[in-house]
């Protein structure tokens, strides 16, 4: 069968080869306008793009444009950039716009590929973001490729680490949007973590085109974004607030044991207030005023630390640490923490040092990021290998694009050596040769740790090292080959990407020698002889356009050329692996650093059997089998048979890599399906203008809850727990209502009295409503709604991850792990939005909003003639402006009972002034 596929594929050619001659048809059609196109003027070009956006608007489909838009970028990348798109960089760009993987060799341009489906794509007004690998390459491309864009009336954004959240927002809003991965994805995670949709600074997920793909997609694509807040360190507080809980009594507390609950009484909060004001602790007069909340809180945990948690029995302390024992196992549990400042509650307690919480805030994995876009692409020079991946995950299809002239590289079989030391030996002796040849090097490592001890290698052998980051390297460089009399050579590792990518960009200089980790410098050319662009930005920087400049231009590229050759009759770039990776893409990667455009090139494999992947495969037996062989030190074995074996052995760790990272994101599905259903949702809240419906929904359904808890279907009212059912009535609603003879009540049902507790509870909000305006009281909802969905979702994801790194022992009990992380996280989601519920009518109910009378502003003739003139000489305003600086203290004796108008400020403490006996916040405080 195998022969009959090869042969069917020799006469109809394979299905890649099909596409691809396919999308020739349509280059043809391109390359008919341009004749045509070249006749306009600049401003006849420009005007294309509002044609173009004109016929979309009226309903156009972007495939019926693709031609005629295709065509004016090409003029437009002709005029601005003096490149013009070759034929197969047509068709890479038409892949992409397809919404799939262009595969095109390193050396092909794929930085301008990318400006056809992008300008097309962004003729629709939503956006296109092109997403890159680092900062200095989506700086580098929005400029360089950005002039194209500009030039035909489309507008340019790039997003970098550092820019504040309006940079953002202009840069998302504009038509093209540069940026890398990390950056997307923290800016998505951010959003979603905003109060106000005008806050927000991504604006849709339209198109995406992703340079470097199989490294972003697939290298990047195990680790989750994560963004955590570390809770500040407020050691101190935690003390404070313990030192207060001795001085609570029995009175001033009600523990429940079975409830695992303990809230202080209205003795104990009063208490409370009078020691947290003598500690500057609380803001306002009352203990509930909403800036007090977070001190509430810790308040409570402190009270349950020393009343409900005992030591030796919840917890132990060990080394000074509180370390939790598990209530079922009685085990302890080192490196778990309770929640909610709790931990730190006992800490404080137990008199050891307090440490800062983590918690994460949002996370999401590149590969449920990237599948939020309505359309995605990608390029890169090796996807082939992960094609599988590719389409399995992301619904992506590779295309191997041909190259634009025939590849004459030569790709020489793997040496293969009994030690590391021989192996280098080895190397150093290539990279000698080379460069007295005037060949220029690429030594390709694995890690950082290799190429250090490379370097070493090349030291001992009378080797130099040039500091990348030192601005003057490529002079040192390039002065050297000129000269030909000091042996230098640069290490690259992927921390300094700017400088890298000007070392990368000359290591085409006959005789250079350049050490890069894989990754390093990608994304910059390799070209024989130098860069032309690099040496105008290094020795012209900023000289004026004119006739000098034109001509130093001229003698540069004279120069280049001539450098170019000599490479070339050395050979061509030589690259150098000092090892296989485990990815076969990786060293692809490599290998396509050289024989660009149709240069010559060579590329060759060292290994020893001490490398990690000879090790893992069994190198042993060959090692002993080779000496018996009689195989000499410093000899290798070349065979196109281990070249092959060595292969198979990358495929089958790249499909175990390919398992782990779909299982994780089968969990990880589980997680994003709930991410999106809470994104959505408060998206929806924040855009909403009035949420009481909601809010009313919430309520209701709580109150639904309470009833079925704690009135049994078709039970008798006796059989009724109306106790429990008032108590949770107060605790839950704030409303003391008489529940209890309800039940005593002929022909009373459940249904009745769900509806007495809703029409009481519906009155206290419609109250409520009507005294602080639809407007207020709408914004306060949505606040207090959103802040308790934030609050929960990350108390969610924290349990996620617990139950995470316990389901995997299910498959103990014959049971599938991931179906019963399906189960469970589902019900831990349900009863996060009961607690939701909950929680919102709780906070809702209970709330009250203080509004302090502003007493009317004193004219000038009320004050002292000293205070009249009285400036903030910071800012020069009139410092009475402020109300809270005008309240004058009102005797006790001065004030009418009948007339408020006479009370002046009254401490929300002090008596009514009303005559009632209350305190005035209970009184005519209440609801002011």
């Amino acid at each position: 069968m195998a022969g009959l596929g090869a042969i069917a594929r020799k006469i109809f050619g394979s299905a890649n080869d099909r596409k691809v001659k396919q999308l020739r048809a349509t280059v043809a059609q391109i390359n008919a306008l341009e004749a045509e196109l070249q006749g306009l003027s600049d401003e006849a070009l420009k005007a294309r793009t509002d044609i173009f956006r004109k016929e979309i608007a009226d309903g156009k489909r972007l495939e019926d444009l693709l031609v005629p838009a295709f065509a004016t970028v090409r003029e437009a990348a002709r005029r601005v950039l003096g490149q013009r798109h070759y034929d197969v960089q047509l068709i890479g760009g038409m892949v992409l716009n397809n919404g799939e993987i262009s595969e095109m060799r390193t050396g092909e341009g794929k930085t301008l590929v990318a400006t056809a489906p992008v300008y097309l794509n962004a003729l629709t007004g939503k956006g296109v973001h092109v997403v890159t690998v680092n900062d200095y390459l989506a700086s580098r491309d929005a400029e360089w490729m950005g002039r194209v864009y500009r030039f035909l009336g489309l507008s340019v954004g790039v997003i970098v680490h550092g820019l504040s959240d309006d940079q953002r927002r202009a840069a998302y809003a504009a038509d093209v949007t540069y940026g890398t991965n990390n950056e997307f994805g923290f800016d998505y995670l951010r959003d979603n973590m905003k109060y106000d949709r005008a806050s927000m600074v991504q604006r849709g997920h339209n198109f995406a085109i992703v340079d470097e793909v199989d490294s972003i997609l697939v290298d990047e694509a195990r680790t989750p974004l994560i963004i955590s807040g570390p809770l500040e360190d407020r050691s101190e507080f935690y003390n404070t607030v313990d030192a207060f809980i001795p001085h609570v009594t029995e009175e001033d507390f009600e523990l429940d044991e079975k409830q695992r609950s303990a809230t202080f009484t209205e003795a104990g909060n009063e208490k409370l207030e009078q020691l947290l004001k003598a500690n500057n602790l609380l803001k306002g007069d009352s203990l509930y005023d909403v800036e007090n909340v977070a001190v509430v809180h810790h308040l409570q945990q402190a009270l349950k630390a020393h009343k409900l948690f005992q030591r030796d029995r919840d917890y132990i302390v060990r080394n000074g640490e509180v370390v939790i024992i598990d209530e079922f196992t009685g085990r302890m549990m080192p490196g778990r923490r309770y929640s909610e400042g709790l931990h730190q509650a006992l800490e404080a307690k137990e008199k050891v040092a307090i440490q800062p919480e983590n918690q994460t805030l949002a996370s999401i994995t590149f590969q449920n990021y990237f599948r939020l876009y309505d359309k995605l692409a990608g390029m890169t020079g090796t996807a082939a290998t992960e094609a599988e991946e590719f389409l399995d995950i992301y619904g992506l299809e590779v295309v191997e694009i041909p190259t634009n002239l025939p590849v004459k590289r030569i790709d020489d079989d793997d040496e293969v050596y009994r030690t590391v030391e021989e192996k280098y030996k080895a190397i150093v002796a290539l990279v000698d040769d080379c460069r007295e040849r005037g060949q220029p090097i690429l030594v390709g490592t694995t890690s950082i740790e290799k190429s250090e001890l490379l370097a070493a290698y090349l030291k001992k052998e009378g080797y130099s090292q040039v500091d990348v980051t030192d601005p003057n390297a490529f002079a040192r460089l390039y002065d050297a080959e000129k000269a030909g009399n000091e042996k230098l050579f640069a290490v690259l590792n992927a921390r300094y990407h700017e400088q890298e990518a000007a070392i990368i960009a000359e290591a085409g200089l006959p005789g250079a020698v350049t050490i890069a980790t894989n990754m390093a410098g990608r994304g910059t050319d390799i070209q024989l002889g130098g860069n032309p662009e690099m040496r105008f930005a290094k020795e012209l920087g900023d000289m004026p356009e004119g006739e000098e400049r034109k001509a130093r231009e001229a003698a540069i590229r004279a120069e280049i050329e001539a450098l170019k050759q000599k490479a070339i009759a050395a050979g061509g770039l030589y690259v150098i692996g000092t090892e296989r990776h485990e990815s076969r893409r990786i060293d692809n990667q490599l290998r396509g650093r050289s024989g660009r455009q149709g240069d010559p090139g060579h590329s060759k494999f060292f290994l020893s059997l001490q490398d990690d992947l000879m090790r893992i495969f069994g190198s042993d037996r060959l090692d002993g089998m080779l000496q018996k062989l009689g195989l000499k030190e410093g000899e290798a074995i070349i065979h196109p048979w281990i070249n092959k074996a060595l292969a198979k052995a990358q495929q089958k760790v790249e499909a175990r890599n390919f398992d782990i990272r779909k299982n994780l994101l089968k969990f990880d599905d589980v997680m994003n399906d709930q991410r999106k259903v809470v994104f959505d949702q408060r998206i929806e809240l924040m855009q909403g203008e009035a949420i009481a419906d909601t809010v009313a929904d919430m309520r209701h359904d709580v109150i639904e809850d309470l009833v079925a808890r704690h009135i049994p279907e078709k039970a008798y009212p006796e059989q009724w727990d109306t106790q429990g059912l008032a108590e949770e009535v107060r605790n839950i609603l704030a409303l003391d209502l008489p529940v209890v003879d309800w039940a005593k009540e002929e022909g009373i049902a459940d249904e009745e009295v769900k509806e007495r507790l809703r029409k009481a509870a519906d009155a206290v909000m419609e109250r409520k409503a009507s005294e602080y305006g639809p407007e207020i009281m709408g914004q306060v909802e949505k606040a207090v709604l959103l802040q308790t969905l934030d609050h929960l979702w990350r108390e969610h994801l924290a349990n996620l991850d617990h139950l995470r790194s316990v389901i995997g022992f299910r498959g103990y009990a014959q049971r599938d792990p991931l179906q019963e992380y399906k189960t469970e996280s589902f019900t831990l989601f349900e009863a996060m939005l009961a607690n939701l519920r909950q929680a919102t009518t709780a906070q809702l109910m209970r709330l009250e909003l203080v509004r302090e009378p502003a007493p009317a502003m004193p004219t000038e003739a009320d004050l002292p003639a000293m205070e009249a003139m009285h400036a903030n000489p910071s800012t020069g305003e009139n410092e009475f402006t402020q109300p809270q600086f005008l309240a004058e203290a009102v005797g006790a004796g001065e004030r009418d009972p009948e007339r408020p108008e006479t009370w002046g400020k009254v401490g929300r403490n002090e008596t009514c002034p009303c005559g009632s006996g209350k305190k005035f916040k209970h009184c005519h405080g209440a609801l002011v």
